[in-house]
């Protein structure tokens, strides 16, 4: 598996595309927030000879969500997102339009994703786990064989999501890395939803919001 990150909007969200040797891929958190961003992901996408084949977002909130009406628009590809995100689509624009940047359109997810899931695209695969605690819906995806996890806002290198946002949760967020994350493999390197990537072992020994 490839994975290709690019950092949108003024929040600076990390949008990943996922893809494999049989050229199907993935879009996870498309952020971009103007049609010049979004060329610029349109243009790997096509460049590389990929076909996108569904779409996802690690939680609804609005920073990592901005782009997902362009790759609708564009690709007719399926949305896919936990139904404990559903509310924040609700006031999605309002929310767009108090940090500065217009969300026309929102579009509505056309699949459910649950813990446990398996998400498939050409000859790759990736689990999907609920980690609820900085937004209800927070999900991560895991490749096992690939030894890595996206795991949107849950957890930073150095830090973790912030909780004083609607649904978050302290003590939710700390079991979900507990849990959830620290149980996986030290090697596992971790994609952020922000900043730069980090590991699963470095989190576990140096991480001072959550220990192990």
């Amino acid at each position: 598996m490839t994975i290709k990150n690019f950092v949108f909007n003024p929040f600076q969200v990390n949008t990943y595309v996922l893809y494999d040797t049989t050229k199907e891929c993935i879009i996870i958190d498309p952020a971009c927030s103007n049609a010049e961003e979004f060329e610029i992901l349109k243009n790997f996408i096509s460049e590389n000879g990929l076909k996108p084949v569904s779409f996802y977002n690690t939680h609804s909130h609005i920073d990592h969500l901005a782009g997902n009406a362009y790759i609708k628009d564009n690709y007719n590809i399926n949305l896919c997102i936990h139904k404990a995100g559903l509310p924040f689509l609700e006031f999605a624009s309002a929310q767009a339009a108090s940090l500065g940047f217009t969300l026309e359109k929102v579009i509505q997810p056309d699949f459910f994703i649950e813990d446990g899931d398996t998400v498939n695209f050409g000859n790759a695969s990736l689990k999907v786990i609920y980690t609820p605690g900085h937004a209800d819906g927070s999900v991560c995806f895991y490749a096992a064989e690939d030894a890595f996890i996206i795991v949107g806002d849950v957890l930073f290198q150095g830090s973790i999501g912030r909780t004083d946002l609607p649904t978050g949760h302290f003590e939710l967020l700390e079991r979900s890395i507990k849990e959830k994350l620290y149980t996986l493999p030290d090697n596992v390197v971790v994609y952020t939803g922000h900043g730069p990537s980090t590991t699963i072992g470095n989190e576990k020994r140096h991480n001072p919001f959550v220990k192990a």
